[in-house]
């Protein structure tokens, strides 16, 4: 019997359009392969016709499958959070080498057994040791496989019919392959069944490749599933944790004039994950007002309960008249303290309306901007480190003076997007740029949709949240 040649040749990425055009090849392949079949003469005797018109029968079945995945690959998958490799299937060392198409006659009459050269190689027979009987072939199988042989032998000698089904054999060697099987009955002149046929192709390497396609896209979509309920969760928590108002609040204080506060949060731009970022503004007992904002590390459930937590926390502490230098220090005890260690960054404020003075304090964060007629600069922060990095750790404190018509800005690391090309500075001295337009806004929500029209549409790898505040007379 001949042996099939693989031409195999390296996987390239595909053009546009090449998918369509593999369809319509593969279609037109299809119709050339089956007129052929159709046209095949297959004698009695003629065992290399009936083994030729076997292949053309197994091409039209893989054509067919080959067509219907090219369709698959045309409608593609849709979009997920995060890129998956697929596993990478090495086929068993030798098998490459070995042909996959073998094979096989039996006569009935005679008892006489025909096997293909190719049929020895995928069973691990020699040659010597002969081919094996059909009721001796059952043996080789998997103990629950051989009632479906057995049950397609008889439907074939005894009614006609054909086979084409698949089981798993066990080699001499140990190994266990998948084959398909395809045969039909010869019948005699007097139309009684003189012998069978069978073509057995291995399939072990493409039903493993299939396999892992399948456990692939399972993980895949159980992976889509927990993304979509972790975000979800995180989005209600985070909306739950962040303060009630949305837009803009002012603080009435009298005679002492108001404190006009806005604030925003932005998504990431390339990350569908909800990160540890937050603002608040809050009224405290004795006049004064609380601000801040902060990040953790990390994303999804574990990021904004921490966040939650830490907000709690600095509510609290704010409410019973803790300054901001040692806040941040029982801030820093408590995360070094929680079940799930992060690091953590923050400033926060404490704006006192009688005297328009600012206490404030800082761990790891960009230090708050103050505008004042038309200029801006960067206040210069006192000491004090990332939020559960150092245990003990001591965190400075210091104020500012404020006037009637300033504008402090607060904002969380990632407003700015930041790479080689681009430090925390340079993100600085943009928002620094923004002055003129700061000074012309009429409200803290103005100046927050500036923010916005300048820093929305950059490529940031992480959340932000950004909060202004105007001093009123």
């Amino acid at each position: 019997m001949p042996s099939h040649l693989f031409a195999d040749r390296p996987a390239q990425p595909p053009e546009p359009g090449s998918v369509d055009a593999l369809i319509s090849q593969t279609r037109r392949l299809r119709g050339e392969v089956d007129a052929v079949r159709r046209d095949t003469v297959v004698d009695d005797d003629d065992a290399q016709g009936r083994w030729q018109r076997a292949l053309c029968d197994l091409a039209v079945h893989h054509l067919d499958d080959l067509r219907e995945h090219l369709g698959q690959l045309k409608e593609g998958l849709p979009a997920a959070p995060e890129p998956v490799e697929l596993p990478q299937v090495a086929p068993e060392a030798g098998l490459e080498a070995q042909t996959r198409v073998g094979s096989a006659e039996w006569n009935l009459l005679t008892d006489e057994v025909s096997w293909s050269e190719e049929l020895f190689q995928i069973f691990g027979r020699s040659p010597e040791s002969g081919a094996l009987p059909l009721d001796e072939l059952g043996s080789t199988l998997f103990s629950e496989d051989q009632p479906l042989l057995t049950a397609w032998v008889t439907a074939c000698l005894v009614d006609g019919r054909p086979i084409d089904g698949e089981f798993r054999i066990v080699r001499a060697d140990g190994r266990v392959r998948t084959l398909h099987m395809r045969g039909e009955p010869v019948l005699d002149s007097d139309g009684c069944t003189a012998s069978m046929w069978a073509v057995l192709r291995d399939v072990s390497e493409l039903r493993r490749s299939q396999r892992a396609v399948r456990e692939s896209r399972d993980s895949l979509q159980r992976r889509r599933e927990i993304a979509q309920t972790e975000r979800r969760l995180a989005v209600e928590l985070q909306e739950a944790v962040l303060p009630p108002w949305r837009g803009s609040l002012r603080f009435p204080y009298g005679s002492a004039g108001t404190l006009d506060v806005a604030a925003h949060y932005l998504p990431s731009a390339t990350s569908a994950l909800i990160g540890g970022d937050w603002y608040d503004a809050l009224e405290l007992p004795d006049g004064c007002s609380m601000l801040t904002v902060g990040d953790l590390t990390g994303h999804g459930v574990t990021a904004t309960s921490g966040m939650a937590m830490m907000l709690g926390a600095l509510r609290g502490m704010a409410m019973a008249g803790i300054e901001p230098g040692p806040l941040m220090g029982w801030l820093n005890q408590l995360l070094e303290t929680s079940v799930q260690p992060a690091l953590g960054s923050a400033v926060c404020c404490r704006y006192d309306p009688e005297r328009k003075v600012l206490s404030w304090a800082q761990a790891g964060h960009p230090a708050p901007l103050l505008f004042r007629r038309g200029s801006g600069r960067s206040l210069l922060p006192p000491e004090g480190v990332l939020l559960g990095a150092t245990s003990g750790a001591s965190y400075g404190q210091a104020e500012e003076s404020l006037e009637v018509g300033d504008l402090l800005v607060l904002h969380t690391d990632g407003l700015t997007p930041r790479s080689i090309e681009f430090s925390r500075a340079d993100g600085t001295e943009r928002l620094l740029a923004l002055a003129p337009r700061f000074s012309a806004a009429r409200s803290a929500q103005e100046c927050v949709r500036i923010v916005i029209e300048e820093f929305g549409e950059s490529e940031r790898e992480d959340d932000a949240c950004v909060l202004v505040a105007r001093i009123g007379g």
